[in-house]
């Protein structure tokens, strides 16, 4: 399947793109493994930002809150691959090899690789089906999948507890949560997910805390955020908007001037 300059067979995705573009989605739900062939990927978290170059090879782990922007580079192009390791998938190739419970992952949650000739010889083997066109098949997919995990264990053993550590988010402090992530756009229930709460609780919760409902306070939140750049930052409306957690600047100006009664070119 092809889509905007992206080729996705079953779990493993293919990136080619000749201009800037941001990531469309800002949660990662499965780990990530993947290789940055040309260009840059720009990822802000809320630890700060940090750009990766050509030959990039890192673990990205899921159930993380990450803006990330893809740019192309001398050559004209930016060109990733990336494989998705499902949880479903890694818990049964867990059992399949009788694997001991992981303890819960506590480092970076994400992980640079140091040079290693089996991984990149591993990625150079994907490009050519991946740039041609090649339709995958899932048992195909699968065997590269389980080569690659192969090949980490054999790198690095201690990623042991990055890959097979199938514990959910724990309940955490949802105020300090929120504040410093409320300029992600994602639907309630991931926030619910990533403080260790059920929807409901994690309502109920939110409007114990901040006397009003989740999108109502994020989408306040977000405006006076939007405001403070704009108005003490000399920030471009065509800047803020995307950076504070909305998806459209006409949907934007029309909430802002419906809060501050003047739409943000006029701040």
């Amino acid at each position: 399947m092809k889509n905007d300059g992206h080729v996705l067979f079953s779990n493993l995705l293919y990136s080619c793109v000749d201009k800037k573009q941001r990531a469309n989605e800002t949660f990662v739900p499965e780990h990530v493994f993947g290789y940055i062939i040309s260009g840059e990927s720009h990822q802000k978290t809320i630890e700060g930002s940090r750009v990766f170059g050509p030959g990039t090879i890192a673990l990205v782990r899921r159930n993380q809150l990450i803006k990330s922007e893809k740019v192309p580079g001398p050559e004209g192009e930016f060109k990733s691959v990336n494989i998705f390791f499902e949880q479903d998938f890694l818990r049964r190739y867990s059992a399949e090899n009788k694997f001991a419970p992981a303890k819960r992952y506590t480092g970076d949650p994400i992980y640079l690789l140091p040079p290693d000739p089996f991984i990149k010889g591993y990625f150079n083997s994907l490009i050519p089906y991946l740039e041609h066109g090649w339709q995958s098949t899932a048992s195909m997919a699968e065997l590269k999948t389980r080569e690659a995990i192969e090949l980490l264990l054999r790198l690095d053993p201690t990623l042991y507890d990055f890959l097979f550590d199938f514990s959910e988010p724990y309940k955490i402090d949802l105020e300090a949560y929120m504040n410093q992530h409320y300029m992600y756009n994602v639907p309630t229930a991931q926030f619910a997910k990533l403080t260790g709460r059920s929807l409901a609780s994690f309502k109920r919760d939110f409007e114990k805390i901040f006397q009003t409902s989740p999108g109502q306070w994020l989408q306040q939140k977000r405006l006076a955020e939007a405001y403070y750049l704009i108005r003490e930052k000399g920030q471009k409306p065509s800047e803020v908007y995307l950076n504070v957690g909305f998806e459209n600047l006409s949907h934007f100006s029309y909430t802002f001037k419906k809060m501050f009664g003047i739409v943000p070119s006029r701040v």
